[in-house]
């Protein structure tokens, strides 16, 4: 398994330097990896440190808390996406969630989807908040608006992504979309473990850590 090719490989701390996301770039372009995920300020310098790559930009919007209005969720979507990001993280709307507030959040979720009709879309349960009920809920209305990926955590919560949530995420979508696990993911073994679960993408900022995991594994089975 490459495991490379799962990884949003990320940087998302709020004392982020201009040299962090440069090492983030360049680590994307030396291993290989699917993405690397950055905050909005960071989209247009990022794009240019991965010009003509085929390592894809993510950025986060609404993030980390979910709770901005739908028309800045729209606005900072618009504005990433026009600025080279390709895909874009979101968080849901937690207290909409827990409110019962399920009409509120299918619209915010089509909204996004039609400023960004060609971006692809992940949205963060922020599953350490939900209940399986709320988590079931929250994967069907992401299926139903059209958007790509379903996604556990932003890492900034309570707790980050658990085996048991990637299977259940894996139950309700089925093969119909990607699913995120992010949020203390940090070595080969762990990452692989998500895999097998239905994880079709990795969230972490160890990703360099994680692949030479991966090759010291590969070293030992042809021993």
């Amino acid at each position: 398994m490459n495991i490379a090719r799962y990884i949003d490989h990320t940087q998302l701390a709020p004392n982020t330097t201009e040299s962090d996301i440069l090492k983030l770039c360049q680590e994307g372009l030396e291993y290989g990896f699917r993405a690397i995920c950055v905050a909005g300020t960071w989209v247009e310098f990022s794009r240019a440190q991965l010009a003509g790559s085929p390592v894809l930009l993510a950025a986060v919007l609404g993030f980390p808390h979910g709770n901005s209005t739908s028309s800045s969720k729209c606005l900072e979507a618009e504005a990433y996406f026009g600025n080279g990001a390709e895909e874009l993280d979101m968080v849901i709307n937690v207290g909409w969630m827990l409110s019962g507030r399920t009409k509120q959040i299918e619209t915010e979720l089509k909204l996004i989807r039609k400023a960004v009709p060609e971006g692809v879309l992940k949205l963060i349960l922020e599953t350490c908040y939900l209940n399986d009920g709320q988590k079931r809920l929250a994967c069907q209305l992401a299926l139903e608006t059209g958007w790509d990926y379903v996604k556990t955590s932003t890492g900034f919560g309570t707790a980050g992504a658990t085996l048991a949530d990637v299977r259940l995420m894996k139950e309700e979508v089925k093969n119909t979309m990607g699913i995120k696990a992010s949020g203390g993911i940090r070595d080969y073994v762990t990452a692989q473990k998500y895999v097998q679960a239905g994880a079709t993408r990795i969230g972490t900022s160890s990703g360099p850590a994680i692949v030479a995991g991966g090759a010291r594994s590969s070293q030992k089975g042809n021993l």
